[in-house]
């Protein structure tokens, strides 16, 4: 699978950034990766982007939109056509589906993003699937000081580092995520979310901890997007696009990721010196047991936007590692533990041979999630503050 990658705003050209960074797997299944951005200074930092694939838009000099989700989407709705003329500087028509980034809570991103979305829909016929990022409570006032409390567990000590950057204030954050969601509704295929106060650590602010949460986000989507790709030793994958959509669904659903992986040993030799046979032999309960751990972990552990499992409809398994550790067998099996998780909704899964990997993954994949907890308490937040 060919995935084009577009981040819009301060957030969205980081995970862009982080998405198409990720490892060697990137190389493989990100075709493009755009930046699209009001700030120029930004922009200007994000070296792991094409320079060319870099662009600022907006009215010349500094703009602050001042949070105002509304001036964003006047923003947005003037600059859409602009901003997927720049897309001709890649191969967007080529990808198999396009991605855009973008933090929802924020007035760039989360007021640029529905028309930007709408006119892809128009100009393509892949897919166009959302990478949201909800806010922390810390940018609206509920990080300990004026406007409410934490509600992540404190440990003893201090709960907030006073050295530690500050995050400026965004009042209006939960409203502008509630916004941004209910106009993409109807225009992305799916809109894949990631919670930004459920990975914050201890007392972490978000200037932090984005770059570690950036990273993990963009491992997860590199194990979903970049499963499909064959293997050049030609292993057999079990997932292609088609199946990808046919989970994630095209009627903007909401959908959440969870992921473990664990290390294995994989013995031989892997300098490629023909000195040790690459030949592995797995004893078969070691490679169950490393399987199994991971489904388990995958489905129970943190999701990117944390629900029960019964709440989706859609469901998919993904299993990757060394060859010989992808035990069929158990895989079926996980499968079969993730349809019983939740209870029996339509469920995919395939295995997605690595034969350089050092560790096996797996990759859960839920979708047409409902009801969600946090964006319940996001709407809740937006209403007593209108």
């Amino acid at each position: 699978m060919q995935l084009a990658v577009i981040g819009v705003g301060g957030a969205g050209c980081r995970i862009a950034s982080a998405v198409g960074t990720t490892g060697p797997a990137a190389d493989s299944f990100v075709s493009d990766v755009f930046a699209f951005d009001t700030d120029g200074d930004a922009l200007a930092a994000l070296t792991d982007v094409s320079e060319s694939h870099r662009y600022r838009y907006g009215p010349d000099g500094d703009i602050d939109l001042d949070d105002d989700l509304e001036r964003g989407l006047e923003l947005g709705r003037e600059r859409a056509d602009e901003l997927v003329d720049v897309l001709d500087r890649g191969t967007p028509a080529a990808a198999d589906a396009i991605l855009v980034a973008v933090g929802l809570g924020g007035a760039t991103g989360g007021g640029t993003v529905p028309p930007l979305v709408a006119t892809l829909q128009r100009r393509y016929d892949a897919p166009v699937y959302v990478l949201g990022t909800l806010p922390a409570d810390g940018e609206f006032g509920s990080d300990g000081g004026p406007g409410g409390t934490d509600r992540r567990p404190q440990a003893a000590g201090p709960a907030v580092d006073p050295d530690a950057p500050a995050t400026p204030p965004r009042p209006h954050a939960p409203a502008n995520a509630v916004d941004a969601l209910e106009r993409l509704d109807g225009r992305a295929d799916a809109v894949l979310c990631f919670d930004n106060e459920r990975w914050l650590r201890t007392g972490e602010r978000l200037a932090e901890g984005r770059d570690r949460c950036n990273r993990e986000l963009a491992t997860r989507i590199a194990a979903v997007f970049g499963a499909t790709e064959p293997s050049d030793e030609g292993g057999e994958r079990g997932i292609d696009a088609d199946d990808i959509g046919r989970v994630v669904g095209s009627t903007t659903d909401i959908v959440t990721i969870g992921y473990a992986e664990q290390d294995v040993d994989t013995g031989g030799s892997r300098f490629g010196l023909g000195l040790f046979s690459t030949e592995e032999t797995v004893d078969r309960t070691s490679a169950v047991s490393a399987v199994e751990t991971v489904v388990r972990k995958g489905i129970h552990g943190k999701l990117t936007l944390e629900c029960e499992p019964e709440a989706a409809e859609r469901a998919m398994l993904l299993v990757g590692g060394p060859p010989a550790w992808l035990d069929r067998q158990a895989i079926a099996d996980g499968r079969r533990t993730l349809e019983d998780a939740t209870d029996g909704a339509r469920t995919l899964g395939g295995h997605v041979p690595q034969p350089d990997a050092e560790s096996v993954f797996a990759a859960v994949v839920l979708a047409a999630i409902a009801p969600v907890d946090r964006l319940e308490e996001l709407r809740a937040i937006a209403d007593r503050s209108a």
